[in-house]
């Protein structure tokens, strides 16, 4: 059960407090001196600390336990009450991270005004923790797909360790979520997960979101890095990190310590660090845009995530996942993905990789019908038929070709696509198309098409151009 922990070396002080708050319902415990104190916040974190600045006979007096607090425990709010009360004591308390100075003989009724904004504030802070852990265990890995099965693989392994992590992939990929899924399967699961995109904070502002500010009118303000103390702090996009906060990254990364903006103390903070990017980092070095040294210190373990189109085999299922998500969040029609719906999807080009099926299947379930399986025509940009009429639309270089040579274009591009959809299994394509396994590998070589490894798994791509495939 969370509680207050009273700390004073007045035996009648921290008694008078405690009956007080007990009166009021809390549960309390008392410290005598620091390493009462420091023993019973490491047994049980409390929800609010009520601190004494002068301790005698003890190791530690209350500003040093303040610090102390709020490295390890930034979470914590601390009441500052003395019986030799000045504005500097104050200000210096504030300026440390406590939320409030009481001055000695207090007030009752003051000491319970305070007390119960702390506690808000506590309760507060526990259910963003709560909200935010939960959105991490919600974020799920979704595929079957040879390429998937692999990256899966790799991120399970890395799960078991505090190692650094470089994912690299296209935009809309899914790298966050391979980061989230590595932060729910590790030792730091019950821990903050923070995200920091290096792309969407203005340069001059990134030092101050990360490290935080102490300044005498506002005390101290938490960044990122504190935020994510005993968890990962995730940077996404980290090419578009300045020059600047690099050189001082390299250093929390070495001694994991760092200053906050306009303060003087260093912060030490034990946080896991997980990065992606979506460009050639390497590039970005030699153009003198990202530093060597901290490349090698983010790339200890280099995983690639795979785009959309290495993993076609996965777009009905994470259509599907998609449609029940959107039902449970949105309360969007539960349909099904009709059988051609999810070939169509299957052959689409997809830049935007899964962030942009997501979207897609999200409009659709807006704009659609709203009963029945979801039809082709229903996604932004598909063929619609009119009056039952269904047209096949020529290109123009296709529609200038002779019927021959245009037969065989059109029927390398079709088996492609197949090919390619079906992940390189050369059965499920056979019997997909409706040929016999070893007619439909005939045919691929008369069409100059051959499959290749990649990723995990197979793709498909021409072995000639057309003209020496079929020797014109």
């Amino acid at each position: 059960m969370s509680d207050i922990l009273i700390v004073d070396d007045e035996r009648d002080i921290r008694a008078l407090i405690g009956d007080i708050l007990k009166d009021e319902g809390y549960a309390v415990r008392l410290a005598g001196n620091s390493d009462e104190c420091m023993n019973a916040i490491n047994a049980e974190q409390p929800s609010l600390i009520v601190l004494d600045i002068w301790l005698k006979d003890s190791r530690m007096d209350g500003i040093d336990i303040l610090k102390t607090v709020k490295r390890d425990n930034p979470d914590i709010p601390v009441v500052i009450i003395s019986g030799h009360g000045n504005i500097e004591i104050a200000v210096a308390a504030i300026k440390q991270g406590a939320y409030d100075f009481i001055e000695k003989p207090f007030n009752i009724e003051q000491l319970l005004v305070v007390i119960r904004r702390a506690m808000e504030t506590s309760s507060l802070r526990r259910e963003n923790l709560a909200l935010r852990r939960r959105e991490v265990i919600s974020a799920e890995m979704i595929g079957r797909s040879a390429p998937f099965k692999t990256l899966k693989s790799q991120l399970d392994k890395v799960t078991r360790s505090n190692g650094r992590v470089m994912l690299r992939g296209a935009s809309g990929s899914g790298k966050e979520i391979a980061a989230r899924y590595i932060h729910t399967n590790s030792a730091r699961a019950n821990a903050p997960f923070v995200t920091l995109n290096c792309a969407a904070i203005e340069p001059e502002r990134m030092e101050e979101v990360l490290f935080g500010r102490e300044s005498s009118g506002r005390g101290v303000e938490p960044g990122l890095l504190e935020e994510a103390h005993g968890g990962v702090i995730f940077f996404d996009e980290v090419a578009d990190m300045p020059p600047g906060t690099q050189s001082k990254i390299l250093r929390v990364l070495v001694d994991q310590t760092f200053q906050r903006v306009g303060g003087g103390d260093k912060v030490r903070v034990d946080v896991r660090v997980l990065s992606a990017t979506s460009r050639d980092l390497v590039a970005e070095i030699d153009q003198g845009h990202f530093r060597q040294e901290l490349y090698h210190r983010l790339n200890v373990v280099p995983i690639e995530v795979p785009s959309l189109e290495e993993r076609r085999e996965d777009i009905p299922v994470l259509a599907e996942h998609f449609i029940v998500d959107f039902h449970k969040t949105q309360g969007l029609p539960l349909r099904e993905l009709g059988e051609e719906a999810s070939a169509m999807l299957q052959t689409m080009v997809w830049p935007g990789n899964v962030r942009q099926l997501r979207n897609m299947i999200e409009r659709a379930l807006i704009l659609g019908d709203g009963v029945g399986p979801i039809e082709p025509r229903e996604f932004s940009g598909a063929p619609d038929t009119e009056d039952g009429d269904e047209r096949v639309v020529l290109s123009g270089s296709l529609a200038t070709l002779p019927l021959r040579e245009a037969r065989e274009a059109f029927e390398r591009e079709y088996l492609l696509t197949q090919i390619n959809r079906f992940g390189g299994n050369i059965s499920r394509t056979a019997q997909f198309v409706g040929m016999e396994r070893s007619a439909l590998h005939r045919k691929l070589k008369s069409l100059g098409v051959v499959t290749a490894a990649k990723g995990g798994g197979r793709i498909a791509r021409l072995e000639a151009e057309p003209e020496e495939a079929f020797g014109s």
